[in-house]
């Protein structure tokens, strides 16, 4: 008896998936983001340790302030000659609609080990195409 109650759920799910298929998709935000850039910091902590500080209005939420960070990184590694950076922290804090984030990089010429590796070549190319600033 059981076997059957677990062999109708799929095709009772399935059913259901197409019904919500039919239906009138949601109404999608028509605010446009239009995020005001107010600056970067940069302080070389060491050779290949480097700290920006970002400022901006107009963010949807963290990753908006995160991703002006590592675009404002990725730019920084290739004017200092090097290929790649690796993210270490960030802190976001937003007061009164502006946000400020502080985020803490390695950078270097050679690829370093580890999974969360950033080329800065492509980084700086995709945020050329999002239209985010760099330093």
């Amino acid at each position: 008896m059981m076997q059957q109650a677990v062999h109708k759920a799929p095709i009772a799910l399935a059913l259901l998936g197409g019904v919500a298929a039919c239906a009138p998709a949601e109404p999608v935000d028509q605010m446009a983001f239009e995020p005001e850039y107010l600056g970067v910091q940069t302080r070389l902590l060491d050779d290949d340790l480097v700290n920006m500080f970002v400022t901006m209005r107009g963010a949807r939420d963290r990753a908006d302030v995160a991703a002006y960070a590592e675009c404002a990184a990725a730019e920084y590694t290739l004017i200092r000659g090097y290929n790649y950076l690796r993210h270490l922290r960030t802190n976001i804090d937003e007061k009164n609609g502006q946000w400020r984030g502080d985020a803490i990089y390695t950078i270097s010429a050679d690829k370093p080990l580890g999974l969360k590796t950033i080329d800065a070549r492509a980084a700086v190319a995709g945020c050329v195409e999002n239209k985010i600033p760099r330093v």
